[in-house]
């Protein structure tokens, strides 16, 4: 009998024991999932390593043990707390037996794991190491019961839902519905227990760490608090729940998958607007202060008033825009406006100013450096409506021809300023001498503009010269071509005497309306408003007088009278204006007629100038001028220097004198920049004076032209260098020769050949060499070549 009970207890557990061993095998067949993807992902009931006793007593009781992933006593991890029936989804079917597959192996006790290994006890990974307490935090406050929504509602029993289908037993679907059992849900909402929120911030227990890796799985506290800005968000968990991401959150991923959260701790991830160069039109911070600036128009930084929200702009141009708006905010907080400054545009203006503080303090800064500077200069400046500035040139100049040069004089020895021009009484032809070479010469002039304005936008200009010069090229001239050909244009005497202070401009200029301007004083500058070229302005370009304007103007250099300047458009410019005579550098009371009560400003030497000047192009000027003078007769002779049109002096013809003349002036003058570096400039003047004399003879008439053809490279060897050359013929008789006393020569046309180089040595300092070469001066074909030199040095301030 006892072997019978033995054998029986022996059947009875034999039976036991096989009978145990039937369901299992299904249940271990199903639970091998594979995954051609990713074979190694693969779990096999058969193939948990090293069983404990208390595993195999486990697998005895046919039990499936409860992945408590996300409970408060054991972890889960996929960016999301799973519900309290064991289950776990992440992008794989899980087996039957409690596990979860997550792109790696799972340890031997129930884990999942998302892109990292899972620590031995029940613990998930998203991008960072969970704290020991089933919690994880991204970026916003969850309820105070462990749940948490993501977008979607879970069934109240654990189903989930992880893109994929899974086996009938412990398995999950993607996008479907799950079993009734065993299940867990990402990217969505999931059950009311034992849930976590993606990138939102945890409560105060249970917090983990997304967005960056760490060195160890287990955080116990919490990282980091929330910023100022306070979402309003209510105790109940449905408010918690949806509460906005995009209020605090740096982190645009809407989806939460630990794909999406996964950083590298190599990866060099930009987290804060601060860490840009460039604040474009994507950053959140863009975008807070244009929906500032469209809610309270507090536009600011371009002068057409538009924010410019197409483009990325510096974080210092961004400043300047959020400072604008900051003093308008204040401003409408202050008055009666200030209710309507609603809440979140405060915060998101509080939130703006911590992450640009660095960039408002230089910009407020420099505000306040510049305005102490401003008013630093307005206490010590000279007037506060009064500019100053000037210009200042030493002359070191020479002449050379080789012998004696014709001059028509009486005396050859006489300075050229007083040389008088007489006829031979037996031939009536004019008397010549011959006048050796000059000294080398150094001198100066000083022009000093002092430039007052009213209201912004008139001008009260008062010019003061002085100088000394006396350019040795004049040694050569007849009477009535004192500075002309060959002379430096700057190389003169400002006034009648060396030395001597002088005003040689006064006049005021205001605007009538946007196109119409108007100047009126009693000393106006003729050349500052008419005959104008781009190569050919003493400072930079053409630097003799023959060059810098037509020798056929004019009888007033300068003037008591009134212009007009009409802009009709950007192409077409007019100017008009009439001037009396009243030269600085002429003695009075012979000369300067519009200050003189016996000639007056009508009676005396006067013109009426008008000039169109038509630019096809930016880089193209055509000028045409139309000059009518009445010239006043000085000791019974018309000429220079207040007779222009005419060079040299003319009288009936046999040594009589004449009365006042009158005179046309028809001119051209255009300057053409082909290129960047060449540019072309010209002129060609035509005019008739007629004279009346006093004595028998008829009335007659001289009839002159003169022309130039010149070119300019600019930047010639160094930016801001200029180099002109030019052809001219400054006084070429056609008719009525007869009558010049002085300037007629025999019959010759004299010509030159001009060469300036502008050299800027700085911003204020410039060396100017010029070369000039004469054939036939003073119209005699006989004449040696005249040479003449001038290094000038030119102080600007």
């Amino acid at each position: 009998m006892v072997n019978n009970s033995t054998s029986v207890k022996a059947f009875w557990l034999s039976f036991l024991i096989s009978g145990a061993a039937v369901p299992l095998g299904p249940i271990s067949a199903t639970a091998q999932i594979q995954d051609t993807s990713t074979p190694e992902v693969a779990l096999e009931a058969s193939a948990v390593p090293t069983a404990t006793p208390d595993a195999a007593l486990a697998a005895g009781k046919i039990e499936i043990p409860q992945l408590a992933a996300i409970t408060a006593e054991t972890n889960s991890a996929v960016d999301r707390a799973l519900p309290d029936t064991d289950a776990a989804t992440v992008d794989r079917a899980l087996p039957q037996t409690d596990a979860a597959t997550v792109d790696r192996a799972l340890p031997q006790t129930d884990a999942a794991t998302v892109d990292r290994a899972l620590p031995q006890t029940d613990a998930a990974t998203v991008d960072r190491a969970l704290p020991q307490t089933d919690a994880a935090t991204v970026d916003r406050a969850l309820p105070q019961t462990d749940a948490a929504t993501v977008d979607r509602t879970l069934p109240e029993t654990d189903a989930a839902t992880v893109d994929r289908a899974l086996p009938q037993t412990d398995a999950a679907t993607v996008d479907r519905a799950l079993p009734q059992t065993d299940a867990a849900t990402v990217d969505r909402a999931l059950p009311q227990t034992d849930a976590a929120t993606v990138n939102r911030a945890l409560p105060e227990t249970d917090i983990a760490i997304v967005d960056r890796a760490t060195t160890t799985p287990e955080i116990t506290e919490a990282i980091g608090e929330l910023p100022p800005q306070k979402l309003e968000i209510a105790n109940s968990p449905q408010s918690q729940q949806v509460a906005e991401a995009s209020k605090v959150a740096d982190i645009s991923s809407e989806t939460g998958t630990a794909d999406d959260l996964s950083i590298q701790e190599d990866a060099a991830q930009v987290t804060s607007v601060s860490q840009l160069s460039d604040v474009r039109p994507t950053d959140w911070a863009f975008q807070a202060l244009q929906s500032l600036v469209e809610r309270y128009g507090c536009i600011a930084g371009y002068p057409d008033g538009t924010f410019r929200g197409n483009r990325a702009m510096t974080r210092y141009e961004f400043a300047a825009g959020l400072n604008a708006c900051l003093d308008q905010i204040t401003k409408q907080l202050g008055g009666s406006t200030g209710n309507l400054v609603s809440r979140e545009d405060l915060l998101a203006l509080q939130r703006l100013q911590e992450e640009f503080a660095a960039e408002l303090a230089t910009l407020r800064g420099r505000v306040d450096a510049l305005e102490a500077r401003t008013a630093e200069l307005e206490a010590n400046q000279f007037s506060t409506t009064t500019k100053l500035n000037g210009f200042a040139w030493f002359n070191l100049s020479g002449a050379f021809a080789g012998k004696g040069v014709r001059v028509e004089a009486i005396d050859g020895n006489a300075a050229p300023l007083d040389r008088v021009p007489g006829r031979d009484p037996v031939t009536n032809r004019p008397i010549v001498q011959r006048v050796d070479d000059p000294e080398i010469t150094f001198s100066h002039l000083i022009w000093l503009t002092l430039t007052t304005s009213f209201t912004g936008k008139d001008q009260l200009v008062t010019q003061l010269a002085v100088g000394n010069g006396n350019s040795p090229a004049n040694q050569y001239t007849s009477p009535g071509l004192f500075n002309t050909f060959g002379t430096p244009f700057l190389d003169q005497t400002a006034g009648v005497n060396p030395n001597e202070v002088i005003l040689r401009e006064l006049y005021y200029q205001f605007p009538v309306s946007n196109s119409l301007q108007v100047v009126i004083g009693p000393r106006i500058n003729f050349y500052r408003y008419f005959d104008n070229n781009n190569f050919s302005f003493f400072v930079d370009g053409a630097s003799s007088f023959n060059s810098n304007n037509s020798t056929l103007l004019t009888a007033t250099k300068r003037g008591a009278g009134a212009l007009a300047l009409w802009d009709i458009s950007r192409r077409l410019k007019l100017r008009l204006g009439y001037l009396g005579e009243s030269m600085e550098f002429l003695p009075s009371p012979v000369f300067n007629s519009a200050s003189n009560p016996s000639q007056g400003l009508f009676g005396g030497t006067n013109t009426s100038t008008a000039e169109l000047t038509f630019s096809p192009s930016d880089r193209t000027n055509l000028r045409f001028l139309y000059s009518r003078s009445n010239i006043q007769q000085i000791g019974g002779l018309i000429g220079a220097p207040n007779g222009r049109p005419l060079n040299g002096l003319a009288d009936d013809g046999f040594g009589g004198r004449l009365g006042n003349a009158t005179a046309n002036t028809y001119s051209f003058n255009f300057d053409w920049s082909l290129s960047r570096r060449f540019g072309l400039f010209g002129r060609y003047g035509y005019a008739e004076t007629n004279i009346f004399p006093k004595t028998d003879r008829p009335d007659g008439t001289i009839k002159t032209q003169s022309y130039m053809l010149g070119f300019a490279l600019p930047d010639l060897f160094k930016k801001g260098a200029v180099f002109t050359a030019s052809f001219l013929v400054p006084f070429d008789v056609t008719g009525g020769r007869r009558f010049l006393v002085s300037g007629g020569g025999n019959g010759g046309k004299q010509y030159e050949i001009e060469a300036t180089y502008y050299l800027p040595v700085t911003e204020n300092i410039s060396l100017v060499p010029a070369f000039y070469a004469i054939w036939n001066a003073n119209n005699f074909d006989n004449n040696p070549t005249i040479f003449v030199g001038n290094l000038r040095t030119q102080f600007s301030f």
